[in-house]
């Protein structure tokens, strides 16, 4: 059931409902605009939303922020995010910039930028926070993977390290263990690495038979500490045991079509997913026993799928997601019609 839209200002790659109460109500997304030429640009905007009663959602505009392009936002996971809730984002310009809530009684929310670095002469293309939010990594389009400490407002490269041989479209914390990070690129291959002493010298898996076309998403199980799913362009939703990582455990894996290019966890259901499937628009999966299923498909977005997230308030009855588009700029809330029990 189709609950609200509206149309930003540059092509949508992002969406990021904040998982921390009482902010539970703002909604990140983000553009990513090339203007080719001459001299070519990569401008983007980073907008926060209010939506409202979970009962009766809609999109308020609260702030909008123009940057470089974005590839990817993140809102910060446990801890405090250095101070108060956080959100990350990777850039074109190759920087990491870190916002925080402001709360005044006049103004309400705001994103305020508290720190802001230039890591890399290459592209930042996605990150990911450790569980204590006091680390970063990200994926950057030279094959390369930085993990940035965040402390104090305070952003530091502490390592990076040569992983692919093209771009790194992925990169994820173990939800369990912080010294252990995935990556995904363009090159096939599903890596995890321990990041305590020189990465590169201590890559713990790599697996580069599996996946017939670039890896795009890693997104680890936040109710199972041994879970990891993956998407790719070659259309399917993977899952994995990180006790034995031979071979997916889902034998069958899920066909979604079109490209999986983000995997988000439904917040109290577990194995239940919300997925941006590129040409195929946005689809609810279901993975239980070794066995997937698609619960349902939602195709009313015009363009690439790119962006997707659930609500995380705890005052809900029934889910409801954002997902956006990246060349008609569309951003939608709207609830799967599939009967989850909440």
């Amino acid at each position: 059931m189709d609950a609200a839209h509206c149309y930003l200002e540059g092509n949508a790659d992002a969406v990021e409902f904040c998982p921390h109460e009482p902010y539970a109500n703002l909604l990140a997304a983000s553009t990513y605009t090339l203007q080719e030429g001459d001299c070519p640009s990569r401008s983007g905007s980073v907008y926060l939303f209010d939506v409202g009663d979970v009962e009766d959602v809609s999109l308020n505009l609260i702030q909008k922020i123009d940057t470089a392009g974005v590839f990817d936002i993140r809102w910060s996971r446990g801890g405090d995010g250095g101070g108060s809730v956080a959100l990350a984002q990777a850039d074109a310009d190759g920087c990491l910039r870190v916002y925080k809530i402001d709360e005044t009684e006049l103004k309400g929310c705001s994103l305020r930028e508290v720190s802001g670095e230039k890591i890399s002469s290459s592209m930042c293309l996605c990150l990911d926070w450790d569980p204590s939010s006091t680390s970063i990594v990200v994926g950057l389009s030279d094959g390369s993977a930085s993990v940035v400490s965040f402390t104090d407002s305070m952003l530091e490269t502490v390592q990076e390290w040569k992983g692919h041989d093209f771009e790194v479209w992925t990169a994820s914390f173990d939800l369990n263990n912080p010294n252990l990070v995935y990556t995904g690129s363009d090159d096939c291959k599903f890596s995890c690495w321990d990041i305590r002493d020189s990465p590169a010298d201590n890559r713990v898996f790599q697996k580069s038979k599996v996946h017939t076309m670039g890896v795009c998403c890693i997104s680890p199980n936040p109710s199972d500490p041994y879970s990891i799913f993956t998407g790719s362009y070659d259309e399917t939703l993977r899952v994995w045991d990180t006790r034995s990582v031979s071979r997916p455990v889902n034998e069958t894996s899920v066909s979604l079509g079109g490209g999986v290019w983000r995997i988000k966890h439904h917040p109290s259901l577990s194995g239940v997913v919300l997925a941006a499937c590129m040409h195929n628009g946005f689809a609810v999966a279901k993975v239980s026993d070794g066995k997937g299923e698609v619960l349902e498909s939602y195709n009313k977005h015009d363009s690439l799928a790119y962006g997707a997230d659930w609500y995380r308030g705890k005052d809900q009855k029934q889910s409801v997601v954002a997902t956006c588009s990246f060349y008609d700029r569309l951003l939608r809330l709207w609830m799967p019609e599939t009967a989850f029990e909440l």
